[in-house]
């Protein structure tokens, strides 16, 4: 399989502008910090063609006035990429966008959905849901300086509000201005007295909001995020809208990315092994360690590969000993894979019955004991 192969820029276009795949739901990876970087995002789309991905947040400020290269470069096999962009000046982000398009984003995100007292302070986040009409005129500039579609990622709600007229009223004010496509965190965010872990997870889950803003919406697009732990579980809350987007799942379960082409975008199902995966990505690692990042980084995102695999605790233990040592390389993961295999290996052997005649060495495969 060609590790390079990209999809066309039309094609980008036209999934980043519809949101909606060819089964009527589109499926993406949520924007995380320290996590959704270059080297996630490369590994995440050698297990899907097709699902939409997404940088971590990067501040308007940070892009117009920082290091654009190191904030914004990135593969063009990641496509299509989302930029996700945080920040309340409408210069600013207008600025950021059109930087964001220059370096070859499919979209940009505006962030209106993180609840970390960092981003409050900054005046961007799950903040701005109480401040629609300044995201209208952030999303109006933007729009103004860019081609690509501008979204919002946005939450339900802020604070002890639970009804549903301010989270009504947000996509109102927005819509209104232009916004064609929302991603909802289907929880309201406390930003006070909940940490942003908490934050994920306490603050229950009203996915029926996104539901009845969808019918209120009907040629709005809506994203359903949030307490989403399995694609059944995905696909069963999001028939009546356009989409899903999972976040920590996939960090903890990246192998769930192998089914999102088959099930969501109609394509014939992946036949790659783990192994496979891991063996077709040391090109790109080879390339980076070449390069002078680390291991760890290049690594950190196939720590779950193996989840609930024979091997697969042995195999996140190894990496993580060894990936952030001096010296580590292409050895280290081959090291590690080889570790994997064994387990499979002998798990295999312990499973098999005995058949009379028949040693466990000539049931495995003779290239395992081709050497005697």
């Amino acid at each position: 399989m060609d590790i390079s192969q990209t999809i066309s820029n039309t094609a980008i276009e036209n999934q980043c502008e519809s949101g909606v795949s060819a089964g009527g739901t589109s499926f993406s990876v949520a924007p995380m910090m320290e996590i959704t970087d270059r080297y996630c995002r490369r590994f995440h789309r050698m297990l899907s063609s097709h699902g939409v991905l997404y940088s971590e947040m990067i501040t308007a400020a940070a892009v117009v006035h920082g290091d654009r290269n190191y904030l914004l470069e990135f593969d063009t096999a990641e496509l299509p990429v989302v930029l996700q962009l945080g920040g309340s000046d409408a210069g600013l982000m207008a600025e950021s966008a059109a930087i964001g398009e220059q370096f070859g984003y499919s979209a940009v995100n505006i962030n209106c959905g993180c609840p970390s007292d960092r981003v409050r302070n900054g005046r961007f986040g799950a903040c701005l849901m109480a401040e629609p009409e300044l995201v209208a005129e952030c999303l109006i500039a933007m729009q103004a300086s860019v081609s690509i579609p501008v979204t919002v990622k946005c939450r339900i709600g802020i604070d002890r509000d639970d009804s549903f007229e301010p989270f009504e009223r947000f996509v109102r004010v927005v819509a209104d201005a232009g916004c064609n496509k929302f991603i909802v965190h289907a929880r309201k965010a406390w930003l006070d007295g909940l940490s942003p872990k908490e934050n994920r997870t306490v603050p229950p889950l009203k996915y029926e909001y996104v539901d009845q803003i969808k019918s209120l919406y009907p040629d709005k697009q809506f994203i359903l995020n949030g307490g989403l732990l399995s694609h059944e579980q995905a696909i069963a809350n999001s028939r009546t809208i356009d989409g899903v987007m999972l976040g920590r799942e996939v960090c903890s379960n990246p192998w769930m990315l192998n089914d999102v082409d088959h099930l969501y975008y109609g394509k014939a199902q992946n036949t790659r092994t783990r192994f496979e995966v891991v063996e077709a990505c040391y090109p790109h690692i080879e390339k980076h360690l070449s390069q002078g990042t680390s291991l760890g980084k290049l690594m950190k995102p196939m720590l779950g590969l193996f989840h609930a695999q024979p091997g697969g605790r042995l195999w996140r233990r190894i990496l993580s000993e060894t990936m952030w040592l001096e010296g580590a390389g292409l050895h280290t993961v081959q090291r590690a894979l080889d570790a994997v295999r064994q387990a499979a290996e002998d798990v295999q052997r312990a499973t098999k019955p005995d058949i009379p005649g028949h040693g466990d060495a000539g049931n495995l495969p003779e290239s395992r004991h081709s050497n005697g």
